[in-house]
Formats: C-alpha cells, sequence, structure tokens
C-alpha cells in the first residue's frame, strides 16, 4: 500500500518543488511508494469571477476563503480514510510522533490556505486537524504542506532506503541529533573529534549520545524537560 498525499491548493505549480528531488522524488517517480495529487481550489469557485474568498464576518482587514469554495474542492477527492490536515499558524504543532502515525497510515488531505484563513465552519464541518509547522506566520500553506508531507514521506518504507539511519534522529526518541562529520580530516584548522576516528564503537556511542543530551539541554530545554526521569 502506498502512501497518498492530496493537496488542496491555489497554487497546484508549486508541486512538488522539494518532493520531486532525490530519494523522496525516486520513490515516487519511479517505485510507486507513494503519490502526490494537486486540487486546483479556484476550479471550484461558483462566482462568475472566479472568486474564492469574500471579506471577514465582523470586519477587520483582508479575506477569508469560503467554506462552501473548500468544501467543493474536498468532495471532489476520494478521501479513503486519510486524515485532513489545514495548515495554519494557530494550529497544534508538527512532531515527529504525530509524522510517525500517519507515515504508517493511508496518506494526507492537506489543505493549504491562503489570505486570512478558511471560514472555520468549512475545518469544522469536514474534520479538519490545524497543523503549524512553526511558531511564525506564512503566505500560505503550501511550504507548509510541502515540509509535512516530506516528513511522512522519508518515513515510508523503502523510501530512504536504509531504515536505521532513521532511529538516532532528531525527536526519534526525544533528543536532538548529534553532530556530523566527514573528510577532510581538518577543515580551516577545526579537527574531527578523536574519539570519532578510534575505532572504538562503544566510545563513539557514548560521545553520540553525551552531545545529543547537551544539544537538546542547550537548544530545546523544553524536549529536555520531557524526558522520562531514569
Amino acid at each position: 500500500m502506498s502512501f497518498d498525499a492530496t493537496v488542496l491548493t491555489m497554487f497546484p505549480e508549486a508541486f512538488p518543488g522539494p518532493l520531486g528531488v532525490s530519494l523522496i522524488g525516486t520513490a515516487w517517480r519511479e517505485l510507486g511508494l507513494w503519490t502526490l495529487e494537486t486540487v486546483d481550489i479556484r476550479g471550484f469557485s461558483k462566482d462568475k469571477r472566479g472568486f474564492l474568498d469574500d471579506t471577514p464576518a465582523g470586519g477587520g482587514p483582508g479575506q477569508v476563503m469560503r467554506a462552501d469554495v473548500i468544501a467543493a474542492a474536498l468532495d471532489s477527492v476520494d478521501q479513503r480514510g486519510r486524515p485532513l490536515l489545514y495548515m495554519s499558524a494557530r494550529g497544534r504543532p508538527l512532531t515527529q510522533a504525530r509524522v510517525r502515525e500517519w507515515a504508517d497510515g493511508p496518506g494526507l488531505i492537506v489543505l493549504a490556505g491562503r489570505f486570512e484563513g478558511v471560514d472555520q465552519r468549512v475545518l469544522d464541518a469536514r474534520g479538519f486537524e490545524e497543523v503549524a509547522v512553526g511558531d511564525a506566520v506564512l503566505a500560505g500553506g503550501e511550504a507548509a504542506a510541502l515540509v509535512t508531507i516530506e516528513a511522512c514521506v522519508r518515513l515510508v518504507p523503502g523510501v530512504l532506503g536504509q531504515a536505521e539511519s532513521l532511529s538516532e534522529e532528531s525527536f526519534e526518541d526525544g533528543l536532538l541529533e548529534h553532530p556530523q562529520y566527514t573528510r577532510p580530516r581538518t577543515f580551516e584548522g577545526l579537527d574531527i573529534p578523536d574519539v570519532l576516528l578510534s575505532g572504538h564503537h562503544a566510545e563513539v556511542r557514548k560521545w553520540r549520545q553525551a552531545q545529543r543530551e547537551e544539544t537538546t539541554r542547550e537548544r530545546r530545554p523544553d524536549l529536555w524537560a520531557r524526558r522520562p526521569a531514569k
């Protein structure tokens, strides 16, 4: 069973973007391990001018995407039990735990909004989950959709080819990843840490674990605080 991603967007030309390159692109185009479909929301406007937005109820700046247009676009898709996500700065944070959950399922349907947002009624009526990729506001949801889909697709079996390489990545066990090094041995006066060249695998593992813990404490105290007590 493949992982099937559908994106509802005003700008289908934004896809596949980075999803079409490297191993993820090969897994899509050549191996068929996942699929990508875009649905142009603009095609579902009933307005003779093609408008799919209107002024905010209650006043205020900007425009809001209409519930009826979004609903029509979604209803044109074979949902097949896939979760519905709306990329929104007010959503719950994207986490590796949720990504793993979605990657084990049939795929995702992702709504990429624009303007001031989407009429809340269609989000409630259709059961969309609002998801944020960070504490920042973007011009639209397309970039966030790309991030979310890539995070899922790379976990689909066979996409990256080396499942064991995923086990020590950031967030997989509540810690950030350790720093990485490769040749040359010396770069602008900086050397690869001796332990990594020692050949002592137990010491290498110990050093990497210590680096992961130190980096997490310094950069993500929120993650460190959630670590279970030893």
